[in-house]
């Protein structure tokens, strides 16, 4: 593995533009997650879905039938393979909107926040008990705060 980070994010918008950051801010949250964390040519793909196809998602893989604000789906390579993908993350711009108001956060923040999230996910972190979530929110803290973003958690 190389030293330094070549990171390919792909985002594919089919929500649309409206209150959507550009897929450069996507990028930026993504490398300041991997940074120190993954070396080498990492991808990570990003969906922006409305509600009914990420509810569909969530249904059809967590069984769970509403949207979320973010999916992830760690990508299982074949063996021998070198494609250096993370993996995909979903996320639904009308849940991360309606979460944002409801918190009083910046939709660009909950944003920022979210692909945080998805792409620790993608790395194998978990919440599924506290001392898992202690360690991944700590994880989300100090990586939005070096992006100049508010603890989401406050």
């Amino acid at each position: 593995m190389s030293a330094r980070l070549d990171l390919r994010v792909f985002v594919q918008n089919d929500f649309g533009r409206g209150g959507v950051p550009v897929s450069r801010s996507f990028e930026t949250w993504v490398r300041a997650t991997l940074s120190g964390r993954r070396r080498g040519r990492t991808g990570v793909n990003i969906a922006l879905l409305d509600s009914d196809p990420a509810r569909e998602l969530n249904l059809r893989y967590r069984g769970k039938d509403y949207a979320t604000n973010v999916l992830s789906f760690a990508y299982e390579p074949a063996p021998r393979e070198k494609s250096g993908l993370l993996g995909d993350l979903v996320l639904c711009p009308p849940v991360v909107a309606r979460e944002a108001a409801e918190q009083g956060k910046r939709v660009r923040d909950h944003y920022a926040h979210l692909t945080v999230h998805g792409v620790l996910h993608l790395l194998g972190y978990d919440h599924e008990n506290e001392r898992e979530a202690r360690k991944m929110e700590a994880i989300e803290r100090d990586v939005l705060a070096g992006l100049g973003i508010a603890d989401p958690y406050n």
